[in-house]
């Protein structure tokens, strides 16, 4: 099962479930590119646009947590992004998942704030036609920050109905959203237009204001056709990040409270892409491209007045880059002695022409240039995969991935100036054995890899100390993934799917916050346990529920500890949904983050978090729609995300080591008004 690319005007498959449960649902459905269905694993799949919008969510990004394992949480204000939790990781705003949208890379390598952010803020849910996921490293068109999963998000190319609708809610949240499309010459345009704002349970409220547009013209099919698309996203908002336990324990700042009232960011995001295909006798040409001009501005302030006793430790992080890139790639069939065959070859290529820089600041005013640099960074990347149908209950794969990567970085600090080049062939294989009686069993293995921060690359000294010297980071580090699963639909509409996998990582990323990025740490091993169950009870009802239970450990020996600090063991969800087409429609969610280490020692830990939200709406039959989202059901007190570090208040004499953490929001409501035309 592979999802290439959108097709917008058949009706939704029923094996994606029939249910709605989205005040916003304007359709969506997959389409499958090529004959001979591809090796997959037990922890893939495809995710319709009508389960992703079912969720109530308190940010865009949530909605992601419709694949099985996957955190979606956030330590700061709403313009930043989100950070994730898969399979055993931290993967704070990315590192270790690679996200596309509409074939465009979401993941910034060699950021201001940290190797492999994604911000996903720009995304429109209503407008996802669907979503494919894989898990760990064995699939040939993933490559950098993909060792842990990744995510590619297609959008609709055409609406099967326009709509406008308004949401208002809880702690000054409102959301405008108005889509349509309509015939144009040979093809259809769409367009949509969205603005926020959101203040927050904060203090200092978050403020934020966010206007977003997408435009689309396409012809053809998924097969057989073209796209071409621009999108503009613009933010800025204030951020309380996260705090110390002992300043609220000790009544200096409330739960919702904040040291530094002047940390928060602005952000721009515009990008023009391309796609296009062709099918014939022999296979299907695919080929796409994109331009994607960004910037981002970020002020916070995580230690307080730790390295700063007068001024403060605040620093502004800057961020501007135009970047580029494309995919081709040809399927095309044959057989080997007679047995079904096909091969797949293709080609991808990305140019980031990089500004970064970092500075000290207090209440946003500049004070000290740490460092400002430039760096060019390209890569390439050739891929290939032969897939053969060897009996009926046996097919493989067998392929491999050559990344190359160049880079150029002209520091303020010249001793940390210079070039870097290096590169990483990957095997990726495959087998899926079966069907026996409505039942798979999959075996994969694959190596993976990601980069790291170009600068830490070519650096000698400490930017901030150039007296200090350091050690220059791999620019690849691989990664070696293993998985058996099985996956069974032997009861009708219930599909469940087992898996045990093992991640074998070169070199951690992990979050230093002190800085609020992350750095490159020790090697790790990781086991684990994915149990995902999805069931279509009935064409108006759905169930789900998921469990992921992880060992994660560093793989050397070192007297501080094993534990890999912010490893979550336990991730567990589920949810029923209900409703089809005219009147009541309705979802309950519930999600669990088990308690992590938070030290490699694990002698401080993080509390679990368990959070329920729930919808509820009628569907008219004017096409107008109101459904009531409530965030939080049970108000409870628990936290988005934890740390540990040292930090210093004002008025403590040293250093204090202490949990620093983010709270979830105090229930929320949101109505929101829906018309379809």
């Amino acid at each position: 099962m592979r999802l290439d690319e959108i097709e917008v005007f058949a009706p939704m498959p029923a094996s994606f479930g029939a249910t709605a449960a989205s005040a916003g649902y304007v359709g969506g459905v997959t389409g499958i590119g090529g004959t001979l269905t591809t090796v997959n694993s037990a922890s893939a799949g495809i995710i319709s646009g009508a389960q992703l919008n079912s969720r109530p969510v308190t940010r865009p990004g949530e909605v992601l947590e419709e694949v099985p394992g996957l955190i979606v949480t956030q330590h700061s204000g709403e313009g930043k992004a989100n950070q994730f939790f898969l399979r055993g990781f931290n993967l704070d705003h990315g590192t270790d998942i690679a996200i596309h949208v509409d074939g465009m890379p979401v993941n910034m390598r060699t950021h201001a704030h940290g190797q492999g952010y994604a911000d996903l803020n720009f995304l429109i849910p209503e407008l996802v036609g669907a979503v494919e996921f894989h898990k760990g490293p064995y699939f040939v068109r993933d490559g950098d920050f993909a060792s842990a999963g990744s995510v590619r998000i297609d959008y609709l190319d055409k609406l099967d109905r326009n709509i406008a609708l308004t949401t208002l809610g809880s702690f000054g949240f409102k959301r405008g959203l108005s889509a349509a499309s309509v015939p144009l010459g040979a093809g259809n345009l769409l367009v949509a237009g969205e603005a926020q704002t959101y203040d927050g349970p904060w203090v200092v409220p978050d403020a934020l204001r966010k206007l977003n547009g997408v435009a689309r013209y396409s012809q053809g099919t998924a097969t057989d056709g073209f796209a071409v698309s621009g999108m503009a996203y613009w933010a800025k908002w204030n951020a309380t990040n996260q705090i110390p336990e002992r300043a609220v324990a000790e009544g200096i700042i409330g739960r919702y409270g904040t040291l530094d009232p002047t940390d928060g960011g602005d952000t721009g995001r515009f990008s023009l892409s391309g796609r296009w295909s062709q099918s014939d006798a022999g296979g299907i040409t695919r080929a796409s491209a994109y331009v994607i001009r960004y910037q981002m501005n970020l002020w916070n302030n995580f230690t307080y007045f730790l390295n700063d006793p007068v001024d403060g430790d605040q620093f502004r992080q800057r961020d501007a880059r135009v970047l580029g890139g494309g995919e081709i790639s040809r399927v095309f069939q044959g057989d080997l002695f007679g047995l079904p065959m096909e091969n797949e070859i293709g080609v991808q290529t990305r140019t980031d022409n990089i500004r970064v820089g970092l500075s000290n600041a207090t209440a946003r005013q500049y004070r000290s240039t740490v460092l400002d640099d430039h760096v060019l960074e390209a890569s390439a990347a050739l891929y290939y995969e032969n897939r053969v149908r060897w009996t009926d209950w046996l097919r493989t794969s067998v392929g491999f991935r050559a990344d190359g990567y160049y880079a150029d970085v002209r520091s303020d600090t010249p001793a940390n100036s210079g070039r870097a080049r290096d590169s990483i062939v990957n095997p990726k294989l495959g087998a899926v054995f079966g069907p026996w009686r409505d039942t798979e069993i999959y075996l994969n293995y694959g190596g993976g890899f990601h980069s790291n921060d170009a600068r830490g690359v070519t650096a000698t000294v400490d930017p901030a100390s150039p007296l200090f010297n350091i050690s220059r980071s791999p620019f690849l580090v691989p990664s070696t993934g293993y998985e058996v699963g099985i996956r069974n639909r032997s009861i009708a509409g219930l599909e469940t799917s087992l898996a045990l996998f093992r991640l074998d990582f070169a070199s951690e990323n992990l979050f230093q916050g002190d800085t609020g990025s992350t750095e490159p740490s020790r090697p790790t091993r990781r086991f684990g346990i994915e149990w995902s169950n999805h069931y279509a009870v009935t064409p108006w009802l759905r169930l789900e529920g998921d469990l992921t239970i992880t060992n994660a450990r560093f793989s050397d020996r070192d007297p501080v500890g094993q534990r890999v600090p912010e490893a979550p063991t336990t991730i567990a969800s589920a949810g029923v949904t209900f409703g089809e087409g005219q009147g009541w429609f309705g979802s309950l969610r519930f999600r669990y983050f088990g308690p992590r280490p938070l030290i490699e020692d694990n002698t401080v830990r993080s509390k679990p978090t368990a959070l329920l939200n729930g919808r509820i709406g009628y569907a008219f039959d004017a096409g107008v729609s109101l459904a009531l989202d409530v965030l939080n059901l049970t108000n409870a007190k628990a936290d988005q995300i934890t740390y540990y570090y040292e930090s210093r208040l004002p008025g403590e004499a040293s250093a204090v080591a202490d949990r620093h953490f983010h709270p979830v929001e105090p229930t929320a409501v949101r109505l929101t008004l829906a018309g379809r035309f």
